[in-house]
């Protein structure tokens, strides 16, 4: 069955990977021949969300070219759209309905629309983000540093940290398995 576009552009930082990155680029790849992904650089995140990814750009970008819907990643090295486009010209760009009505994708939409490029939104995953999961993950390390500083000894905060240790191990080498 053919396909609405021959080629497809979307970005995105990817930080701690989640099911509403799967869902975006599922989506984007079911409506283009040759879907190309800008993972966002380490640099590029500072400059607009003013905070360091928790996972280094070539880890991120590795993880997005594994994924069976993706045909090309490149850096995206700043925000601009339009430079993008100057480049790989594609015919659509996707992204998350997050984005969409603000100052920054009107600007983007309007310059690009005029050279033929098309925008489809998808809903954003609202149950699930990145940033979501890093408070998550923040929340309990907070639990468990109070748990360690409340324990009486110096003996028990030992085996305490020994333990995380262990369990942190474990799980880092259980989600490189699932890669």
């Amino acid at each position: 069955m053919a396909k609405k576009y021959k080629i497809g552009y979307t970005t995105g930082v990817y930080d701690m990977f989640h099911i509403g990155h799967l869902n975006l680029l599922r989506r984007a790849k079911e409506q283009c021949d040759y879907l190309i992904v800008g993972v966002s650089t380490d640099e590029c995140v500072k400059t607009y969300k003013h905070k360091t990814p928790v996972i280094p750009f070539e880890d991120r970008k590795a993880i997005v070219e594994a994924i069976q819907y993706v045909d090309e990643v490149v850096p995206q090295e700043n925000m601009d759209k339009f430079e993008a486009w100057q480049k790989r010209h594609f015919d659509v760009l996707f992204h998350g309905d997050d984005w969409k009505g603000s100052a920054m994708y009107n600007e983007i939409e309007a310059k690009l629309k005029a050279h033929g490029v098309e925008f489809v939104y998808f809903p954003y995953t609202k149950k699930i983000s990145s940033t979501k999961l890093r408070e998550t993950l923040q929340k309990g390390t907070t639990g468990i540093e109070e748990t360690i500083n409340s324990t009486e000894t110096q003996e028990q905060k030992k085996q305490h940290r020994s333990l995380i240790s262990r369990l942190t191990s474990r799980l880092a080498m259980s989600i490189k398995s699932l890669f």
